[in-house]
């Protein structure tokens, strides 16, 4: 017997979409910095919409998963596609739980008070649990955020990318372009009626095993996901010159822009992040696709952006937990604090960098070999 490397061979990248979503992975980490200067915050921050990359992430998923399999369904099984996305993301979950674990007890203190309590057992626990992406319930809590994923809070967002999966391979795959569109559209309501209507007037959260956090979760979840399938299925794409800076542009624009209402008019803000969400993501993601890069330059920037994008995502906020305590403890001016926050986000693209060339790669590579190469005679 022999295996055969032809066996569902990956198929070229949407090159642009790979940049778009480096930037917006960078963005994330500088988000994170200001936030914690900002103290939590909302109204006062220098990223105003930082948070919404998240919901650019699931698009952009939704658009490349449907891109990658949707016509492959005859030639695997749904544990061939199950086996492909956890070869894809589930080893750089692992590698973000243990730097978790790595730098837990150097984060102790008042911004996170059960840290300095938590038994070594129990933190251990955690992180293998963090391995498997089972969400913990907030009485594993062992920060004080109540985070699902306490030792690497962004993987929250991983959680519900396996639900978009598994929903996509068991129902969604077989909806027909009508049947998707409605399934879009009540989500996209869904969406609107959270921001319009909630407390927050934002989509902050979804990163708790409880009511509240699992609504918003699935809020931010269903519809960039799923409408990103849809554009896929439609290919309605844009062509322009440039279009690789000109969606850079536009998602610097969508997350800086100030936030708008304050903390009196909530809504005002809400319909600015539905609007983003549900008519110029789409629009972002419609123009990269369409559009290519014509340099070599620009075409190595492209790839070596989209290579680190998720690493540097899933790798990043246990340096983040870090400087918060740092910051919390103390209280340094903004202009020395951000000179560390400069430090940090070198750090993070260097560690993302790392993980991606000794771990993720060569791990990935093995397990293509192992399980997804079909033996023939």
């Amino acid at each position: 017997m022999s295996k055969s490397p032809t066996y569902l061979e990956s198929k070229n990248h949407y090159e642009i979409l790979d940049g778009l979503r480096g930037v917006a992975a960078i963005i994330v980490v500088t988000f994170h910095i200001f936030e914690t200067n900002s103290g939590g915050n909302r109204f006062g921050q220098f990223i105003n919409h930082g948070y919404l990359a998240v919901d650019f992430f699931f698009l952009l998923s939704g658009f490349v998963v449907a891109y990658a399999y949707d016509d492959r369904w005859g030639k695997m099984t749904q544990w061939d596609f199950y086996k492909r996305r956890l070869i894809r993301l589930q080893p750089m979950v692992i590698m973000g739980s243990l730097i978790g674990a790595a730098l837990f007890y150097f984060q102790g203190g008042a911004a996170f008070p059960l840290i300095d309590g938590t038994p070594v057992w129990k933190m251990l626990l955690v992180m293998l649990l963090g391995f498997t992406m089972i969400p913990l319930p907030v009485s594993m809590d062992i920060r004080g955020w109540q985070e699902m994923h306490p030792l690497n809070g962004p993987a929250w967002s991983l959680f519900f990318e396996y639900v978009a999966n598994i929903l996509y391979a068991l129902i969604i795959r077989k909806f027909s372009k009508l049947v998707l569109s409605i399934f879009v559209v009540l989500s996209a309501l869904l969406l609107i009626n959270y921001l319009v209507t909630g407390p927050q007037g934002d989509v902050i959260g979804g990163w708790s095993i409880d009511k509240t956090q699992l609504y918003i979760g699935f809020a931010r979840l269903l519809y960039p996901f799923f409408a990103g399938v849809l554009l896929c299925r439609l290919g309605k794409l844009i062509h322009i010159k440039n279009a690789f800076a000109v969606c850079s542009v536009l998602i610097v624009i969508v997350l800086f822009f100030p936030r708008l209402g304050g903390p009196e008019h909530l809504w005002m803000n809400g319909i600015y992040e539905a609007f983003s969400i549900i008519v110029i993501f789409p629009l972002i993601v419609a123009i990269g696709a369409g559009g290519s890069i014509t340099g070599k330059f620009s075409a190595k920037v492209c790839t070596f952006l989209g290579n680190i994008s998720y690493p540097i995502y899933i790798t990043h906020y246990p340096l983040i937990y870090v400087y918060t305590a740092w910051v919390t403890k103390n209280k340094p001016t903004m202009e020395y604090s951000l000179r560390f926050g400069l430090l940090l986000l070198i750090v993070s693209i260097a560690i993302g960098y790392a993980s991606l060339k000794l771990y993720d790669e060569p791990v990935r590579n093995w397990l293509k070999k192992r399980f997804l190469m079909k033996r023939v005679a």
